[in-house]
This record gives C-alpha cells, structure tokens and sequence, in this order.
C-alpha cells in the first residue's frame, strides 16, 4: 500500500511539473542579429540580443544578450567564433522568480549554395554554461539553415525567400548537481519562415518554430533583424 502511494505521489508531482507549461499558448521571440568584418582583415565580431516571451508579452521566458570575436580563415569557406552569453531566464506563469546563466561558447559556421537558389548554412556550436544553482555543464549543438529565394534567383535586395532551419541539443552530462540529472537529449528547434531582403545589410523574418524538449512541446512566433554592418 505504501509503495503504491508512493508511486501515486511521484506521479502526480511529474505531472504538476510538466503541466506548469502551457503547451497550447504560442509565445513569441524578438530578436535581433549583428555581424561586423572588419576592414582588411580576418576577424570580426557577431551576435544576438533576444527576448522571448512565454505568452507574447508581459511574461518572460527569457532574455539572451550573446556577442562573440569571429576569424575566417583565407581560401576556406568557414567562420569561427569565440563568444560569451548572458542568459536571464523567468518562469512559466505568475511568478517573477528569475534564474542566471553566464555562457562561453565555440562556434563553426559553414556555408553553401546548392544550385542557384539553395543557401544552406551548417552551424556547429559547443557550450561551457555556468547556470545558478546548477554544476558546471556542457552542450553540443547543430543547426541547419535553408534560404530559398521566391521571387528571385538569389538573395539580394527586394527578394522574399523561405526561411527553414532545424536545431538539436545534446548535453554534454546528466548529473547537473545536488542529485539532480538531466537527459542527453535536451531539445530540438524547428522552424519555418519568409524572409524579405531591405539592402545588402539587412534582412527580416517572420516566422513560426516549434520547440520540444524532454518535459514540453511549444510553438514560438519569431521576428528577428538581422545586420551585417
């Protein structure tokens, strides 16, 4: 009888926490994308300031300040960045609680152009992330860009094009601290979107991406900028 409660109660408590998430309500995501080469030279600088809301606005589920040194070498077709990430994340619902994350992450971007139209980019992405309360962890990433051009061959300026990507998360560990333990699996991002081309320096999207990690599954709306200046 005792072990049958028990049973009953942990249940109950898996629930309550993967029930916290309304998995029915879209949220949103603002973002904005810089990248900057310098004159003459290899290096540069990149990154993304986002804001991501559980229910559009007025509920925070995260805010995400990330900037990194980039280097392309000569003669390959390849960019790297060393880059740090500040992460505040807020919870689901009423509470105002908030947690920290400070993150240093490696980075290979590595484009392509299949024919005349298909832009694909493969983003590989390693993570050292210091969260509050937690142990030291690690992530692996990868990503997969697709940009279409509709309305015309390539993606210069006027052209409205679609937009997909596909990203998985790995963690590095399970044991995260304090008993605590996490999945290998973490999560994976899918989306799709059209983008419109203003100039050479700047591209808009708009566009939908389904989020599924271990406990939750959530659709987000995304506008994001993105700058080459």
């Amino acid at each position: 009888m005792k072990l049958k409660s028990l049973i009953l109660f942990l249940s109950l408590s898996v629930t309550s926490i993967y029930s916290q998430v309304d998995e029915s309500q879209t949220g949103a995501w603002y973002m904005y994308f810089y990248n900057h080469q310098f004159k003459d030279s290899q290096w540069g600088i990149q990154g993304d300031f986002q804001y991501r809301d559980w229910q559009g606005v007025g509920d925070m589920e995260q805010l995400l300040l990330r900037s990194g040194i980039t280097y392309s070498p000569k003669d390959v077709n390849v960019k790297f960045t060393l880059g740090y990430g500040n992460v505040t994340s807020g919870e689901f619902g009423e509470s105002d609680d908030t947690s920290v994350e400070n993150r240093i992450y490696q980075e290979a971007l590595i484009p392509q152009k299949l024919g005349n139209r298909f832009y694909i980019t493969h983003r590989f992405r390693y993570e050292q992330r210091f969260v509050e309360n937690q142990d030291f962890r690690t992530r692996y990433r990868y990503n997969i860009f697709l940009n279409v051009p509709l309305n015309k061959k390539e993606l210069a300026p006027k052209a409205i094009y679609a937009a997909i990507y596909n990203e998985i998360f790995i963690n590095g560990a399970t044991d995260i601290g304090d008993g605590n333990e996490v999945e290998i699996f973490d999560r994976n991002r899918t989306y799709l979107g059209l983008g419109y081309v203003l100039n050479p320096n700047i591209r808009f999207q708009l566009g939908w991406m389904n989020q599924k990690t271990v406990n939750w599954g959530k659709g987000q709306l995304q506008l994001s900028m993105h700058h080459n200046f």
